[in-house]
């Protein structure tokens, strides 16, 4: 692993002065994207299924576990963030924690994917928790990591946008691993499947995590300063555009979480469409395609304005669902197609404005918190989707539904509500959230153009001179 540090060259107007990063570079840094949704997609479209069904464990247990395992990232994130911001290495400050976490990562992987039946609710409950330490400390550090890479404010949604299309790329291969699995015809289909994608990322996850961390340096940010805990709360808790983030964010988790958690069921038990896997790839597709899309866009109505846009058009075809027929193919991959555009779009353009928010936030508080920032990130989407399966699957029990059976019309009707709804409604509070957030292009110029002048006071005094200069008035 190189040890190269690259420096900040931002210039006294608030843009960077660095060359731009070119595509090989952005292309090793989001490597270690593609097996990180390899896993989380199984997580949440998969695994819940195989381990109500298969397994034994039950509709009500598997979403109250899942639930459970997510909510005990509310205590592990904002520490593994923590922790990431305060700890340098001659390596820097991300790329030792990515490393880390690899080995917990192929040991919780193996066992959650590959259990030897019967298991016990504990069993899973255990090593969730494990996974999910792994997971959060990887993912964390590589968002953090991007969101350093460059101080400026577009770079920062093409960066997140490469990141982006290797998540999806990941999900997009790991799906055609079923297909390869059912063609051979194994004697315990559901057991293949899983396992196949748990291979995935134990063969994956090791080999793009080193391509980036030896291809890619660390640009050089500033050492943290000792901030009273006291202090660093009151500029959290004062922090506008911080707050409008996570709320949006933390209700994009749960529509995300419905429209992926619920998806089997709607597709195979009321929508009788053959082949799920070939709709969740359409799906799929759709978002990586756009993305460069939104990322032009976003250069010109700015990011915050482009995911209310994004988010208002997912709110008004989510509701087309409504009107497929049993077995129409071609009328679900058309919407599905729609409702691509804004899960390509949304998760890369909350990297990118979380980005200048951490940057707003070291104008305001004079230290350098992106692991912190990004925990609560990754904190509040983990959380939406933990509500989102913890409700939603008890709610199926409650209209009567029973996957993998005829069901009345009333329970297929009841679960064609949950799956629509609430993201309907939330797709509208997102847009209404995040339409006039206050941090635009100009407002990130001038914050870099404040950091960059406390860089220059700070090597000019030999020291840190972040504490001299006073922060601006407000925060909103």
């Amino acid at each position: 692993m190189e040890s190269r540090i690259a420096p900040d060259t931002t210039g006294a107007s608030g843009q960077s002065d660095q060359p731009r990063l070119g595509n090989w570079t952005k292309t090793a840094f989001a490597l270690p994207a593609a097996p990180i949704a390899a896993m989380g997609l199984p997580i949440v479209v998969y695994l819940p299924p195989f381990y109500a069904n298969e397994m034994g464990l039950g509709l009500a247990l598997v979403g109250y576990i899942f639930m459970i395992t997510r909510f005990w990232d509310v205590f592990t994130d904002p520490v593994l963030g923590v922790l990431s911001d305060k700890y340098k290495t001659r390596w820097g400050r991300r790329r030792h924690w990515i490393v880390l976490s690899v080995p917990i990562m192929l040991v919780s992987v193996w066992m959650v994917f590959m259990p030897e039946a019967p298991v016990s609710g504990g069993y899973l409950l255990i090593w969730m928790v494990i996974l999910y330490i792994g997971w959060t400390l990887l993912t964390l550090s590589h968002m953090s990591w991007g969101a350093e890479l460059t101080p400026d404010y577009n770079e920062r949604s093409s960066v997140q946008a490469f990141r982006e299309m290797a998540l999806i790329g990941g999900m997009i291969l790991v799906l055609l691993m079923p297909v390869f699995i059912e063609a051979m015809e194994p004697e315990n289909l559901g057991a293949a499947r899983v396992a196949s994608m748990g291979w995935f990322v134990l063969i994956l996850l090791p080999i793009t995590v080193a391509i980036a961390v030896w291809v890619v340096p660390e640009r050089r940010v500033p050492d943290p300063v000792h901030v009273r805990w006291q202090e660093a709360v009151r500029v959290l808790v004062a922090n506008a555009p911080l707050r409008r983030v996570l709320v949006a964010d933390l209700i994009s988790g749960v529509s995300g979480g419905i429209v992926t958690g619920l998806f089997l069921f709607l597709a195979a038990d009321v929508l009788d469409l053959k082949n799920a896997s070939l709709l969740i790839l359409v799906y799929l597709t759709s978002g990586c395609l756009f993305v460069p899309i939104i990322v032009r866009l976003s250069y010109k109505w700015g990011k915050h304005r482009t995911l209310a846009y994004s988010s208002l058009f997912s709110a008004v075809t989510v509701p087309l669902i409504f009107l497929v027929s049993p077995g129409d193919l071609l009328f679900a991959v058309f919407i599905w197609i729609c409702l691509g555009v804004n899960m390509g779009a949304g998760p890369f353009l909350f990297r990118s404005i979380m980005a200048d928010v951490a940057d707003h936030d070291e104008v305001q508080g004079h230290n350098q918190r992106t692991g912190l920032f990004y925990s609560l990130l990754t904190l509040t989407n983990k959380v939406g989707a933990a509500l989102a399966v913890g409700i939603t699957y008890p709610a199926l029990e409650l209209v009567g539904f029973v996957p993998g059976v005829e069901n009345a019309s009333a329970a297929e009707m009841g679960l064609r509500m949950i799956y629509v709804l609430p993201p309907m409604a939330i797709g509208f509070i997102v847009a209404w959230v995040m339409w006039n957030f206050p941090i635009d292009e100009e407002t990130q110029s001038e914050n870099r153009r404040i950091l960059s002048q406390r860089a220059a006071a700070a090597e000019g005094a030999g020291g840190n001179a972040g504490a001299s200069i006073a922060p601006l008035g407000g925060s909103d």
